[in-house]
């Protein structure tokens, strides 16, 4: 049974500003910028006003605001309508909602790394 750390939820709020890497055993919401790398269990939002760059792993994605980087999800990535991502991406399944700018290489499926999957 897991304890109940994975079930904390990470804020890092408008107007703050993170260097370095993240990693969180539960869930984090960003709505303000950071620069480095993001890593949760669970789920990682970015809000309509927040602003990563770096590599983004996680569980469970949604994304409103802004990324350039790598995404690798376990699970799900949704892109939502204002939305601005630069950079490739590896997910099992994949939402993107109309009015999302998106440009990059998109991964899907539960077999390894990206490289790995030329036919």
């Amino acid at each position: 049974m897991k304890s109940d750390l994975t079930k904390e939820l990470n804020l890092i709020g408008q107007g703050t500003s993170v260097e370095g890497k993240i990693r969180a055993q539960g869930s984090v919401r960003i709505d303000g910028k950071v620069t480095g790398e993001v890593t949760a269990s669970e789920s990682i939002a970015i809000g309509l006003t927040g602003e990563v760059e770096g590599i983004v792993t996680a569980k469970n994605l949604t994304v409103g605001g802004k990324v350039r980087g790598s995404l690798n999800v376990s699970e799900k990535i949704v892109f939502e309508g204002k939305s601005v991502i630069r950079g490739d991406i590896r997910a099992s399944k994949l939402v993107v909602d109309e009015g999302c700018m998106f440009d990059g290489k998109v991964s899907m499926g539960d077999k390894g790394p990206m490289h790995d999957q030329r036919h």
